[in-house]
């Protein structure tokens, strides 16, 4: 399967930039779950994210259970939860993401990694070193096939929330680096 519109984008472009998502929502759901113990909704968002990851078709689970941790984000009781949730529903999402030349796109690819490195920092106080090395770890975990597929999008253009610059800096790191810049 490749999905087209301003370029192309083939079913294993979509499950690495899937697979990335997940690996950082799977990072701070123990965040959410803390905080709204019971709620299954972000989980089962993970979840799906893997089973296309993994080789399944990807399906309205994705695309429902993203949605449905969405929901969950917006009654999270905390700032953490509210984007540990996000960030799973976005790891879903990222099976759909379109192949339109806008960069509010990228947000489906480096969002999730992004609300990862705020979460860290809030769990650690709020202290801004701490998201700046997510994004560090963020830049390591993103592969060749990931990075080209950003660089088919336009960059950023900055944004005024925490999330927003770490998703930024994320984003100029990943096409500001070489080949040789993935394991």
């Amino acid at each position: 399967m490749t999905a087209t519109g301003d370029f192309d984008l083939t079913t294993d472009e979509l499950r690495e930039v899937a697979r990335y998502a997940v690996q950082h929502a799977e990072d701070v759901l123990p965040v959410y779950e803390r905080a709204v113990p019971g709620d299954p909704r972000p989980r089962a968002a993970v979840d799906a994210a893997w089973t296309f990851v993994r080789g399944a078709a990807r399906t309205k689970l994705q695309r429902v259970t993203s949605l449905d941790a969405h929901r969950a984000a917006r009654s999270a009781p905390t700032e953490a939860a509210r984007l540990a949730a996000r960030a799973a529903g976005d790891a879903a999402a990222a099976a759909y993401l379109h192949p339109i030349a806008k960069a509010t796109q990228v947000g489906h690819i480096l969002r999730a990694a992004a609300n990862a490195a705020r979460v860290a920092e809030l769990e650690a106080g709020g202290a801004e070193t701490v998201g700046d090395s997510q994004v560090d770890r963020s830049r390591r975990l993103a592969t060749p096939v990931l990075i080209d597929v950003l660089r088919r999008y336009p960059p950023l253009t900055g944004g005024g929330s925490r999330v927003a610059r770490l998703m930024s800096a994320l984003d100029h790191d990943l096409r500001r680096a070489g080949p040789e810049a993935a394991p």
